[in-house]
């Protein structure tokens, strides 16, 4: 599991890239760069990271169901996804 910290902190991220998506997205619009590097790097869509939805492990993410795949293997074995079953040959 992800420490805690790290967690908080992406969840921080995603707060601060809702708050200035529009001032950023008028900033880019005028050209005025100056402005925009004097900005919170924080504030940048690229800086978020996509974590598992319940352990918080930022590698083997998968989008589709927003965990990583050690947490959907264990889901899936548990018959808990929906259209997933394991398979055997």
């Amino acid at each position: 599991m992800a420490r805690k910290a790290l967690i908080i902190k992406d969840e921080n991220r995603k707060k601060m890239i809702l708050k200035y998506a529009q001032k950023r997205k008028e900033l880019k619009e005028k050209g005025d760069y100056a402005t925009l590097d004097k900005m919170s790097p924080n504030s940048s869509p690229t800086r978020l990271k996509n974590r598992c939805k319940v352990t918080g492990r930022p590698r083997g993410f998968l989008r589709y169901f927003g965990v990583s795949r050690i947490i959907f293997r264990e889901l899936a074995s548990r018959g808990e996804v929906m259209g997933i079953k394991k398979s055997s040959w």
